[in-house]
């Protein structure tokens, strides 16, 4: 079967999933004919993804999240205002979107969580099935338990969610652990999509803490931190491309550009690991029985650190608390049960993807 993917370029999680699942069909015969990556303008795809694909890759412009004045948490006022009024300007995306699909010749078009797929299937009649996978998709399942009262914004994310999978045939919701397929709503629980370096990783406990952070004002909570302990070596990775490849403040203290292969390997020898609770990245860390500590940047982080913290995963907090982070690691039991449902993902992913309906 031809496949043609679709994948939201913010952050580094879709991007590493796609990268992932195109190996998988590959090893089962398929091809994936074509990666259209969806992204704005200041955002710059990642060599490692560039690089680690087969299938040619383009990009076209799509919505995206405008950070608050001290570059943490993408600020929705503005990001609202901005897409709202400039929303005229990303017709020719969704055009582009729907031609390429009607003359690609794919049997199926895979949407890793972008917008503008979505609506492409809503504004144009398009014959090839699409089927959705995301973590986010999870969130509107019968039994995810989410408690809404906690979480106002999460209607708000709901009816993004809804928009990336307009007429889509079937959502692979990807899961900390298994769950009950959702027959009214067309979502599957599946394992999450590592690559096969992270699961060919043998980790080892090492002393220094390991981190990601999307948006690079964090650096200064890192830095505060670094400043009253000294002692501990940290070493984290940003996007932050004006600071070059590495950026050493001294000789406990590093930030890395990030690049995969690299990040993997600092975080396979880790004590412990800190991020903004993206969910490919806490997966890979559960995957190496590492702990986490969760800094959540917006609605659906908050929902990811919600979701990995009733899962064992953990620790959460609205800003890089790293002594609690080393206080939670001393206690922390990795859960092997996670390890072998992660394991089973090519064959029930692959299989699902199979079989369309």
């Amino acid at each position: 079967m031809k496949y043609l993917f679709i994948v939201q370029g913010e952050g580094r999680g879709h991007l590493t999933q796609a990268m992932t699942l195109e190996k998988l069909l590959l090893e089962r015969g398929h091809e994936v004919v074509e990666i259209m990556v969806g992204k704005s303008p200041q955002r710059r795809l990642p060599d490692f993804f560039v690089n680690g694909v087969s299938a040619p890759v383009s990009h076209f412009e799509s919505m995206n999240f405008l950070p608050s004045a001290d570059n943490r948490k993408p600020s929705m006022v503005k990001t609202v205002l901005f897409n709202t009024f400039g929303f005229h300007k990303y017709f020719p995306s969704i055009q582009s979107v729907c031609d390429r699909i009607r003359s690609s010749g794919a049997d199926v078009v895979v949407n890793f969580y972008e917008l503008m797929a979505g609506l492409a299937y809503f504004f144009h009649e398009i014959n090839v099935p699409m089927v959705c996978i995301g973590h986010q998709y999870l969130f509107l399942h019968k039994d995810f338990g989410l408690p809404r009262e906690k979480y106002p914004d999460s209607i708000a994310l709901d009816f993004f969610t809804r928009l990336t999978s307009v007429n889509a045939v079937k959502h692979l919701a990807l899961s900390f652990r298994p769950m009950e397929r959702d027959e009214k709503h067309g979502i599957v629980a599946v394992p999450p999509l590592l690559r096969q370096e992270v699961l060919a990783t043998e980790p080892v406990r090492g002393e220094y803490l390991h981190g990601y952070m999307l948006n690079s004002g964090f650096a200064d909570d890192v830095m505060k931190w670094h400043a009253e302990n000294p002692e501990v070596e940290l070493r984290f990775f940003w996007d932050n491309w004006d600071a070059g490849k590495i950026h050493k403040i001294d000789d406990k203290l590093t930030f890395y550009l990030i690049d995969d292969k690299e990040f993997l390997r600092q975080m396979s020898g880790c004590r412990a690991y800190a991020s903004t609770a993206g969910f490919e990245s806490v997966c890979e860390a559960m995957y190496m029985g590492k702990p986490i500590l969760m800094v959540p940047s917006h609605i659906e982080q908050e929902i990811n650190a919600f979701d990995a913290m009733r899962s064992g995963a953990g620790i959460s907090s609205d800003h890089f608390d790293l002594s609690s982070l080393i206080e939670f690691s001393d206690t922390y039991q990795p859960d092997e049960s996670f390890r072998e449902w992660v394991r089973s993902a090519s064959d029930l992913i692959i299989s699902e993807l199979e079989h369309i309906n």
